[in-house]
C-alpha cells in the first residue's frame, strides 16, 4: 500500500530536518491515544486545534501593553501571538527545525493570560495561593479547560516559553527567543505611537548595534540568532547582540513597563480584578468543594478578555437606572397617535 500524505510529511522530515530538530515520528505523543490523520502530522493537528480553540480566539480582546486600546494599530494579546509565530517560524525554517511544532507552540503560548495583561497576572499571584503564571494556566487550557489533547512537545514547549523555563525542544527554546525580541520591538513602536518615548529616549548603544528603525532592528535580532544558532544543538543570540537586547528590554521596563502614562490606568484594572475575585470567590463557596473553589474561579477570570471583566465589573458593582421592560412603549404610543401629530 502506497504511503499517505502525512507518512510522506514524516519521512521529509528526517531527509530534510537538521539532526537536532523534533521529529514527529519521534514525539512523546499524547495523552489519551488518538488515530493518525491521513493529511497532517500531529504537531499539524496541535497547530490547528489551538488556532481553533476558543481561548485563542479571545486573545483579541486581551491587553499587551495599552488597556484596551482604542487605536486599533495597537498590538493586542493575539498580534503579539501573531507576531511571535511569524518570528519563531522564520527561526525554524532557517535553522531547519520544525516549523509546525514552532508554530503549534507559539500560537499557544500566551492563551492562559488574563485579561489586563501582566497587570492582571499580578493581581491573581497576589491572591493565590501558590502564585499565578500565565504559561502554566496557559496549560492548563490546553490540558484540562479545553482538553485538547496535544502532543507532550507542544505543551512543553507552552510551558517553557517564560524566562527561567528550560525548554526540551529546540523549536521551544526558537519560541522562547521569538517571544522576547518580539514584544521589546512592537512594545517599542507602540509606545512610540502613543507617545510614551521617542525614537530618541532609547539607549544610542543598542540602537546603534542593532539600527534606529524598527524593521531593521527586528531582522538584525533574528539574523544573530540564525547565524549564532545555525549547525549547534542550541538556538541563542551572540553574546554581544544578547547583552544589547538585554540592555534594551530593561530599558523598556524602566520607562514603559512600569510607572509610565501607558500604565496609568492600571490602577483601576488591578480594582477591577480582585473586585471580581472576591465576588466570584463568595458565589461558589456553597457550590463546590471548598479546595476547589479558588481553582474554578481563577480559571473563570483568567479567561476573561478585558471588556468581559469590565462588563462583569460593571454589571455587579456599578448602579444603574431602573430599566423598565416595556422602555419601547413611547414608540408604540407615537404610531398610534400617528393621525393626530
Amino acid at each position: 500500500m502506497s504511503e499517505n500524505i502525512r507518512e510522506q510529511l514524516e519521512k521529509r522530515e528526517h531527509e530534510f530536518l537538521s539532526p537536532y530538530a523534533t521529529k514527529v515520528s519521534q514525539s512523546k505523543g499524547r495523552k489519551e491515544f488518538e488515530q493518525k490523520d491521513e493529511l497532517r502530522t500531529d504537531f499539524q493537528r496541535d497547530r490547528d486545534r489551538i488556532l481553533h480553540s476558543k481561548a485563542f480566539r479571545r486573545l483579541k480582546h486581551k491587553t499587551q501593553v495599552f488597556l484596551s486600546p482604542f487605536d486599533d494599530h495597537f498590538r493586542t494579546r493575539l498580534t503579539h501571538t501573531l507576531e511571535v509565530s511569524q518570528i519563531a517560524r522564520t527561526l525554524a525554517r532557517s535553522l531547519n527545525l520544525n516549523e509546525d511544532l514552532t508554530e503549534a507552540i507559539a500560537l499557544g503560548h500566551d492563551l492562559g493570560h488574563t485579561p489586563f495583561g501582566h497587570c492582571g497576572e499580578g493581581v491573581l499571584n497576589e491572591l493565590v495561593e501558590g502564585g499565578f503564571y500565565h504559561n502554566l494556566q496557559s496549560v492548563r487550557v490546553v490540558e484540562v479547560l479545553e482538553n485538547l489533547n496535544l502532543c507532550q512537545e507542544t505543551i512543553d514547549g507552552i510551558r517553557t516559553h517564560s524566562w527561567g523555563f528550560k525548554p526540551l525542544t529546540l523549536e521551544a527554546k526558537a519560541v522562547q527567543l521569538a517571544d522576547k525580541i518580539a514584544y521589546i520591538n512592537h512594545d517599542i513602536e507602540d509606545s512610540i505611537r502613543a507617545g510614551v518615548i521617542s525614537e530618541s529616549d532609547l539607549p544610542k548603544d543598542c540602537i546603534e548595534y542593532f539600527s534606529s528603525n524598527p524593521s531593521e532592528r527586528l531582522n538584525k535580532m533574528i539574523t544573530e540568532i540564525v547565524y549564532n544558532s545555525v549547525g549547534k544543538p542550541d538556538v541563542s543570540m551572540s553574546e554581544e547582540g544578547w547583552e544589547y537586547t538585554t540592555k534594551l528590554r530593561s530599558w523598556m521596563f524602566e520607562n514603559v513597563y512600569i510607572e509610565s502614562p501607558a500604565k496609568l490606568e492600571e490602577s483601576k484594572a488591578r480594582h477591577v480584578v480582585k473586585e471580581l475575585y472576591y465576588l466570584y470567590m463568595d458565589m461558589v463557596k456553597d457550590i463546590c468543594p471548598p479546595d476547589k473553589a479558588q481553582r474554578v474561579v481563577v480559571d473563570y477570570i483568567s479567561g476573561m478578555t478585558d471588556r468581559y471583566a469590565i462588563e462583569r465589573f460593571k454589571r455587579n458593582f456599578i448602579p444603574e437606572g431602573f430599566k423598565n421592560s416595556t422602555k419601547d412603549d413611547f414608540l408604540y404610543k407615537l404610531a398610534n397617535m400617528a393621525d393626530k401629530i
